[in-house]
């Protein structure tokens, strides 16, 4: 993980994503773009919601599936919210539910186990899942709310790179392991980020997705800053704004832009904290 911060790392995108929702408040606001059909509300909501259901998996110390991540004392979602004009009230909910969150973290320690929707490898049942993976959650959402307001800062570098490893450590593995992505003919693909030294080989077998082990050449190579290769495997930069050499198909097989299971949501392809069956609905 390049030794990120992960706490750190959420703190920062967390107060990001306040300064760029913080100007709609009592005014009407925009949808986010990309084709999502969510309005900034929504994105405020949605990104709230997962602050405190992940806040009640890791406070709960358990190692068993979690219940009542709906129920509204879990949630204490403000009266009245509609999708279309952002409340004073609902950014503060926004800010005690990161607050919350923020405080079960640094009150734990990443090792120490507990329930997580990434059964075997997949990341690990443990806080240190959750940290790393609201640190990435809350930068994409935060470059979701810059673009609803303006032009989006890009992810900070250690992050970026971090959440391009967590992609092909816990999310392709965990999307072919749910029958979202086809199995593999252990074809081999190079991530090259141009703005710096890190350069991931990620191959695709039958039954895995292994990231920089086995041998062999690779026959299709993905490039672009970190930050922007981070944001095209979060379906959030086209493909046609990336470098792309040798055989396209293959991304298209494997990565595919815009994938299926982001359809239909603002948070392109964040896992739902209560499991699988939810999966890119977020």
């Amino acid at each position: 993980m390049w030794g990120v911060d992960h706490v750190g790392s959420f703190r920062r995108e967390v107060a990001g994503f306040e300064r760029a929702v913080e100007v709609w408040v009592g005014r009407d606001v925009p949808l986010v773009p990309g084709g999502s059909g969510w309005s900034v509300v929504e994105l405020v909501v949605h990104l709230g919601t997962v602050h405190r259901q992940v806040a009640h998996i890791v406070g709960a110390r358990s190692l068993e599936p979690p219940v009542g991540l709906g129920d509204a004392g879990v949630l204490r979602l403000p009266e009245s919210v509609g999708r279309g004009w952002m409340a004073r009230g609902l950014l503060d909910w926004f800010r005690d539910g990161a607050d919350q969150l923020e405080k079960v973290f640094a009150a734990r320690d990443p090792g120490e186990p507990v329930w997580s929707w990434a059964a075997g490898d997949l990341g690990g049942r443990n806080v240190g899942f959750w940290m790393r993976l609201q640190a990435i959650e809350a930068a994409v959402h935060r470059w979701d709310a810059e673009c609803a307001a303006g032009t989006p800062a890009p992810v900070e570098t250690w992050l970026a790179a971090d959440a391009v490893s967590h992609v092909f450590e816990v999310l392709a593995p965990a999307r072919q392991a749910w029958g979202q992505t086809p199995p593999g003919r252990g074809e081999r693909l190079r991530i090259t980020q141009t703005d710096g030294f890190r350069s991931w080989i990620v191959q695709v077998d039958a039954d895995d997705v292994l990231l920089n082990q086995g041998s062999g050449c690779c026959l299709v190579e993905l490039a672009g800053s970190v930050s922007d290769l981070m944001l095209h495997l979060w379906q959030r930069i086209p493909r046609e704004e990336m470098g792309v050499r040798g055989d396209a198909e293959l991304l298209d097989r494997y990565l595919p832009s815009p994938a299926p299971w982001a359809v239909g949501g603002a948070a392109g392809c964040c896992p739902d904290p209560g499991g699988v069956a939810d999966f890119g609905r977020g």
